[in-house]
Parts: C-alpha cells; structure tokens; sequence
C-alpha cells in the first residue's frame, strides 16, 4: 500500500464518535485516529479521544464475510485475557453493528512497545543492536509467551468452546488432507502420503489442552521499550483457539537453528545472531511451562506437514508476480521436510 492510499484511509468520526459516546469512552472530547496498518485481512487505526489512547481492528470492506466473524472471535479472546499473564493488549470495547463503520470492530489500549515486523533492514533496536546478552531475551521471551499461554486456565478465563480439544490430534490429519483436496488446482506433494502415516501412527506424549495462537512468531508480538526484553503483547488472534500450544512451540523452534551464530544460523526476516539455540529455547520452555519436549519430533513433523498445505492454497490462489506465487517451491519443500523427519526420527509415541 502506497503513502498516498494510507493517507486516504479515513474512518467515519461522526459515527465513530456516537458509537464511542454510547460506550462511555472520551465522551465528548475530539476525535484524532490515523490509519497503521492494514491488508486483505485487517486494518488497525490509532485513536486518541480525551483520556482514550487505543487502536481499531476491523475488516476491510474487500475481506470476507466471514472475518466479521473472526473479529468477534479475536475480541473473546483478547477480552478473556484481561486479568492474567498473558501479555496482551487491553479490551477496550467490541462493536458488532456494522452500520456504524461498515464492519464489525473492536478497539484495544495502544500498546507502548514496539514489533519486530517494523525493523529497518533487519537491524534490531538499542540496545538489542549491540548488546547480545540484551538481544538473546528477545528470544527467551518469544518462548516464554507460549509457556504463559500453555499454563493459562482457558475454562476459568470464559474460553470454553472456543475450539474442541477433544479428540484434537486424532482429526489433524484428516482434517489437513481434506484441506488439501479441496484447493482447487492443488498439486501432488511429494512426502504428503508418507507424511501423514507417520503422524496417524503417533501421538504426543502428554496433550495438555491450552490456549494456542495459530501463527505465533516475531511477527505476531510486541516488545517493551530498553532493556531487559519484555514482551508487551501478543497480538493478531484471528487463528487463536483451544488447541495445543505446543504446535505454536514447533512453529517457532522448528526452522530455528541448532548455533543461530554459525555462518547460515541468523538468516530469517529476523536477526538471529546472538540468540540461543534450538535446545536452550526448547529447554526454557520446559521449565517455564511445567511441560516435557521430548515429543517435539511430532510436532514438528505436524507443523510442517499442515503448514506445506496452507501454503499450497496460497500459491494456488496467486496470480503472477504476486508475493503468494512464491509459496509454490516452498510448499514442496515444507512438506519434503516434513517426510525427511518422519523417516528419519526416532520418537516411537
């Protein structure tokens, strides 16, 4: 999106403002917002009125349907985590009647942080640039989040019914392959059948159901300004549910390198120079979440596996020259991987 659409982007602050009113936030006061970010499937506006500093999340007007209702979803979920350690951003309010803005939106606190997704040629922010004791709790931190996820109590929270935990590894494959059968024009994956027999014929050690993310990385957090690394908040939901956060454990670890100081070990759309390794990383998990890893070769299996597939749907969904042409090669990859472990793993669970 060029600076000249940005500048473009404006809500609608006479019925921002009512709406607003009704919820008793900055009522009367003027209203400031600029547009932050956005995409296909979120936009995020910065809002100032009196004593309210937050951001807007909503659809845009070309998204889905169906994301009207993953914003509701997002909003349970960050509404349910006020209270607890899970680093998040404040739930503010929740507007479902899309005749005030066009979409249903919510608006959360703004965070005072900073993300990893808006670095300047992959250069981390002082002093995380050139302390490297400061720079790997970047990484300690990245993890720690998933242990505060994974020792939430989600029923206590209000998140009962927010996905089916039961049976929740017996569907993954099932579930996965008919994802795949039906992207329309979808490939053959070399590795997909030797793949999925390996994950219908283990399971993990011990399925703890939590609090999952979906797509939890650097992208996907806010950190606290200076040192020590703090994380400010997790953010993005719209894929979080009742699941297994241990997959959200194997998103992170899998690609990760066993020495990120090695010659090829911090390459990434991160830095990773300077961070722990593969094993340290797994090792703080354990020790933070209460939770063995030594069934880590499932998931890692399975998070390749599931994600060669999403990434088949987008490479199939792409037009020329578009960013999602590129997934293509690297959907074949993933799933290669994928096969590459089973057949060379030793976990018998």
């Amino acid at each position: 999106m060029s600076a000249v659409e940005e500048d473009t982007k404006t809500l609608d602050v006479d019925r921002l403002g009512a709406w607003l009113d009704s919820q008793g936030l900055g009522v009367g006061a003027p209203l400031e917002h600029r547009f932050v970010s956005g995409g296909a499937q979120n936009e995020i506006y910065e809002i100032r009125r009196g004593e309210v500093h937050g951001a807007l999340r909503m659809p845009p007007t070309s998204a889905p349907a169906q994301r009207d209702e993953g914003i509701v979803r997002e909003w349970r979920i960050i509404e349910a985590l006020d209270g607890t350690d899970v680093p998040h951003t404040p739930a503010l309010a929740l507007c479902e009647d899309s005749s005030v803005l066009g979409r249903p939106f919510y608006l959360m606190g703004f965070v005072d942080g900073w993300s990893p997704m808006n670095m300047v040629d992959r250069r981390w922010p002082e002093p995380f640039g050139r302390d490297l004791t400061a720079r790997r709790g970047l990484a300690l931190q990245l993890v720690e989040g998933i242990a505060l996820m994974s020792r939430l109590d989600w029923r206590a929270a209000g998140l009962e019914g927010l996905g089916r935990p039961d049976g929740f590894h017996e569907r993954q494959v099932d579930r996965w392959t008919t994802f795949l059968q039906r992207i329309e024009g979808a490939r053959q994956l070399p590795g997909f059948e030797e793949t999925a027999a390996w994950l219908r014929a283990h399971r993990p050690l011990d399925f703890v159901p939590g609090l999952m993310h979906g797509d939890y990385q650097f992208a996907n957090v806010m950190y606290r300004h200076g040192a020590p690394a703090r994380l400010a908040a997790i953010i993005d939901w719209e894929m979080g549910t009742i699941g297994d956060p241990k997959l959200d454990l194997a998103l992170v670890v899998g690609g990760w390198p066993d020495d990120p100081d090695a010659p090829e070990g911090g390459q990434g759309y991160v830095d990773l120079r300077g961070m722990p390794g593969r094993e340290e990383l797994l090792e703080h998990f354990s020790t933070s979440a209460g939770r063995q890893v030594d069934d880590m070769d499932y998931y890692n299996v399975l998070i390749k596996f599931k994600h060669a597939i999403v990434l088949e749907q987008g490479f199939q969904r792409s037009t020329p020259g578009s960013t999602r042409a590129a997934f293509g090669p690297i959907a074949l990859s993933m799933m290669a991987d994928a096969a590459e472990l089973a057949e060379s793993s030793d976990y018998r669970g």
